[in-house]
């Protein structure tokens, strides 16, 4: 079976389509293979797992990490929701843009986000299942959040956002602007084709 990288966005952000076997019994596909995902040019490792459950309305994000760098491969298990990954490295042509799809257990499509960018979601239908797969293990000291509705970023979330169910840590995170103020901001950089970190 085999693994396709379905478009490219922002030129880092891919969306990573299975073959999926279906019949009367239902459906088997493969959502990883170590092989496959190196001949794409995708992480090959991954060294930690996240799984989260969140009902219709719940926005998550936007979270990211610098120490251990962390990309993630997100997809939903079950239920709905869009998905959003937004540049935030300093010195990039497409600083400050974003990329948001769909992504649903039905459409079995994932989004992988590597490190510098910050990456969020919100749920679309109640018991919407993300599951993570992380190129580093969470490090609290080494992380932090952009504010899901900067308007410098300008997402378009599917939903009223001033209605969003989120944490305070969310709904009070720094803005884009002030990020990039930070001497934090100076680890997460930009760097040309051939000279990035996967993660």
């Amino acid at each position: 079976m085999q693994v396709r990288i379905e478009s490219v966005h922002l030129g880092e952000i891919k969306v990573v389509a299975p073959e999926v076997f279906g019949d009367a019994r239902g459906f088997f596909m493969e959502a990883y293979r170590a092989d496959q995902f190196r001949e794409l040019g995708l992480p090959a490792e991954f060294v930690q797992e996240n799984h989260s459950r969140s009902d219709k309305g719940v926005l998550r994000g936007l979270h990211f990490q610098w120490e251990p760098p962390m990309g993630k491969l997100m997809r939903v298990v079950s239920g709905e929701a869009f998905v959003v990954a937004v540049d935030i490295r300093k010195g990039s042509p497409t600083l400050g843009r974003w990329h948001g799809m769909v992504v649903s257990a039905e459409n079995k499509k994932q989004v992988w986000a590597p490190y510098g960018f910050a990456r969020g979601f919100c749920a679309l239908t109640d018991g919407c299942e993300v599951l993570y797969k992380c190129t580093g293990i969470y490090n609290a000291k080494c992380e932090s959040g952009i504010h899901f509705g900067d308007p410098a970023i300008g997402i378009d979330w599917p939903m009223d956002i001033s209605a969003a169910k989120t944490s305070d840590r969310d709904r009070h995170a720094q803005s884009l602007a002030e990020w990039l103020k930070s001497p934090n901001s100076d680890r997460v950089v930009y760097r040309k084709s051939g000279d990035r970190d996967i993660g």
